[in-house]
């Protein structure tokens, strides 16, 4: 008589396979992870100057994640090309969790559309989510004709080209949504650009430019009366200033385009180190000291998680390389 293997063995031989398998499995998820994360300090690379919106933001959350993480992070800057220079050293950097990118999120939806770069953050860099947004804000001189964009368009109507608008640089957030509101309300105005917001608001006030799409340094001078706050371009009302409606309230609904502002990893860092700082991000963002620091930038700390920050990148993108060609932007 042949000999049978016992069935409760061989269930048992299954089972230990199986176990073996699933152990192995684990062994190398574990040995993508560095044990420890982080061991060492982090560093995050802004692409502005010290002083700017992407700075202050960065410095604001580095403070909270030195605590959660127990290591130190660093803020590093490397000024230049909208973005591009930071963005550019991040992707060269090695993808084990201690090197991140804080930027606006034109430097992947609007910049590769703009430069003539070999980078492509869409590609090259991992999104881990979004740290904020400010609104923008269509800022008009003291002496002009208009106390609101319905007024405002009507008036570009009846002088095309001779009005004109500031704007903080050739492609860079308030450009494209002074330039978005320009296609959308079928206007002809002139774009005069500066090197940089503060300039160009500077311009308005004095009168040398009708109004600008401000980015949120305005506040003490529309509520001081220097300038005129026409409405807010923007999908929602500003909690600055509630009773300000919208340029989509004024009948003009796809004139809208807020700055979001987020986090980015090299490709090929490990999934659960972007899930950890993405996590360790939101509690940063729910601070009630955040919220304040933000709000002196007139920003808002608006946590999004990976997916969320994922479709709005997508989103955004299709929108501003389509206006970009179509207004056919070009940056010098």
């Amino acid at each position: 008589m042949a000999f049978q293997p016992n069935p409760f063995t061989r269930r048992h031989l299954a089972r230990a396979a199986l176990a073996l398998c699933a152990l192995g499995t684990l062994g190398a998820v574990q040995a993508q992870t560095p044990a420890g994360w982080p061991s060492k300090p982090v560093r995050v690379v802004v692409g502005f100057a010290p002083g700017g919106s992407t700075d202050v933001m960065a410095r604001i959350l580095s403070q909270s994640l030195t605590e959660s993480l127990g290591q130190s992070v660093i803020v590093d800057n490397k000024p230049g090309a909208s973005g591009n220079i930071a963005a550019a050293e991040v992707i060269r950097a090695a993808p084990d969790g201690y090197t991140f990118l804080i930027a606006p999120t034109s430097v992947e939806t609007a910049n590769p559309s703009l430069f003539k770069s070999s980078i492509l953050p869409s590609r090259d860099l991992a999104p881990v989510g979004g740290v904020g947004k400010t609104q923008m804000y269509l800022v008009g001189k003291p002496q002009l004709e208009a106390k609101d964009a319905r007024e405002l368009v009507d008036l570009a109507k009846a002088r095309p080209g001779k009005l004109s608008y500031a704007s903080a640089g050739a492609g860079t957030p308030p450009h494209l949504a002074c330039e978005l509101f320009k296609l959308s309300t079928g206007t002809f105005i002139t774009h005069i650009p500066y090197r940089g917001a503060a300039p160009a608001l500077q311009d308005v006030m004095a009168g040398q430019t009708d109004f600008v799409c401000d980015p949120g340094i305005a506040f003490p001078h529309i509520r001081t009366g220097k300038v005129k706050l026409l409405g807010v371009v923007s999908a929602k009302r500003s909690p600055f200033f509630p009773d300000v409606p919208t340029v989509g309230e004024q009948g003009f609904k796809d004139a809208n385009l807020d700055i979001w502002f987020g986090m980015w990893a090299p490709r090929g860092t490990p999934p659960e180190i972007v899930a950890r700082m993405n996590r360790e991000l939101a509690k940063a963002l729910a601070l009630p000291a955040t919220k304040s620091r933000y709000a002196d930038l007139g920003a808002e700390p608006v946590p999004l998680e990976t997916a969320e920050f994922k479709t709005l990148l997508a989103n955004e993108g299709k929108l501003l390389s389509t206006l970009i060609k179509e207004q056919k932007i070009i940056v010098d």
